[in-house]
């Protein structure tokens, strides 16, 4: 592998921030995303002079609705930023675009420093409408747009319709059972006990997961991620600016981003996504190998997902993750490969992507608190369902 030419390895995560997470907050999307971006550059141990980039995914979507309701414009000018390039948009390859889109700006010499942020008020918007988050009002014009014309048509009104087509299957095909997807919701609560800004911190057991009501077969309430107001920011930087600042860098080892099968949430295998794609493409930019990994923070907006990326990324074996996680000995927080351990989606709060690099970074510096884990040096993030999907692979110097 000639690592010359992989732009990633030479861009470095240097400060992380996060506003509160609430259900909902009383702040505005802007002050939660500023207080994140303002709380990231002074972890970088920079100012706002020293910013000439900004990321974010998707965007300023639909007009500023909760799902996206800051994009890069709006911050720049609520900072006072004076950038080189900036960006974000809808299409790529979900949650993790903006740290990949921003990557490659550093990598481009585009920029030095890159503010990436995720900013979220799903929570606020459920007050006045419970439709508000379904995924069919994420895109405009959803009734002629390029998916969801074939899918309105068969009441597809929700993610979960889809995604649990994805767990009927792998449940059929290789056995899987309720009680070992449990094992998802379970851990991360057990987590989110130990963080303060979890949402859910009360305890769970097998059977109030098991009692929790169906949502779309085989998938349960408590398979589903809880929404919140909250934003999340880090800074990007290059490699050798990275060094000079006030902690050790957590570099980018390598980058999936790949989609080799059709854009669509019903895709050719229903127990693949596009995250086997993507993972394949991380693998092969780096000599680090899956058993290497010491934390995998993954994509839980519903727990199958989870389940899909620890087969996708080789961390479980592909059709045997249910066995793999069953009784969450080996994704606790003293196992061998400690899963989502602020609480994740299911139970720390719907950040919806960028909250997984926050929680690397804060395991792979040390700052845990109680759910802090055993020191260790690597990291996989990956976020994303159906086709979107990117991962990352994290590595502390």
């Amino acid at each position: 592998m000639n690592s010359d030419r992989l732009y990633e390895k030479g861009v470095a995560i240097t400060g992380i921030g996060q506003s509160e997470v609430a259900r909902p907050s009383s702040k505005t999307a802007m002050q939660l995303t500023v207080d994140a971006a303002l709380e990231a550059i002074t972890d970088a141990g920079l100012t706002r002079d020293d910013i000439d980039g900004v990321a974010c995914w998707p965007g300023d979507n639909n007009h500023g609705n909760s799902f996206s309701p800051v994009g890069p414009n709006a911050l720049i000018g609520t900072l006072g930023l004076k950038v080189n390039w900036y960006g974000g948009g809808y299409e790529g390859p979900g949650p993790l675009a903006g740290v990949i889109n921003g990557a490659m700006a550093i990598a481009a010499g585009l920029c030095r420093h890159v503010l990436v942020f995720r900013t979220i008020t799903e929570a606020s918007a459920r007050l006045m409408d419970k439709s508000a988050s379904a995924l069919s009002n994420k895109t405009v014009g959803r009734d002629s747009s390029f998916f969801w014309q074939w899918y309105t048509p068969y009441h597809v009104h929700s993610a979960v319709n889809l995604v649990a087509m994805y767990a009927q299957a792998h449940f059929h095909r290789y056995g899987t059972t309720a009680e070992q997807l449990a094992q998802i919701a379970l851990t991360c609560r057990a987590n989110a006990m130990l963080n303060p800004k979890a949402i859910f911190r009360t305890p769970m057991t097998m059977a109030d997961y098991l009692a929790s009501r169906m949502i779309s077969t085989p998938l349960r309430l408590l398979d589903c991620d809880v929404h919140c107001d909250a934003s999340t920011a880090l800074v990007l930087s290059h490699i050798d600016a990275a060094r000079a600042g006030p902690h050790r860098p957590v570099r980018i080892e390598a980058i999936g981003s790949a989609l080799h099968q059709p854009w669509s949430w019903d895709q050719i295998s229903l127990t693949r996504m596009a995250a086997f794609d993507a993972a394949q493409m991380m693998w092969q930019r780096t000599d680090v190998k899956p058993h290497e990994v010491r934390q995998a923070q993954l994509y839980d907006g519903f727990s199958i997902l989870t389940l899909l990326w620890l087969e996708a990324l080789g961390l479980a074996p592909e059709g045997e993750g249910g066995r793999f996680i069953e009784g969450g000995q080996r994704i606790a927080r003293d196992g061998p490969l400690p899963l989502n351990t602020n609480g994740g989606q299911l139970s720390g709060g719907r950040t919806h992507g960028l909250g997984y690099v926050h929680e690397a970074c804060t395991q792979l510096w040390g700052r845990g608190g109680q759910r802090q884990i055993a020191p260790h040096q690597i990291a996989v993030v990956a976020a994303g369902g159906g086709p979107l999907a990117g991962c990352l692979l994290l590595v502390r110097e």
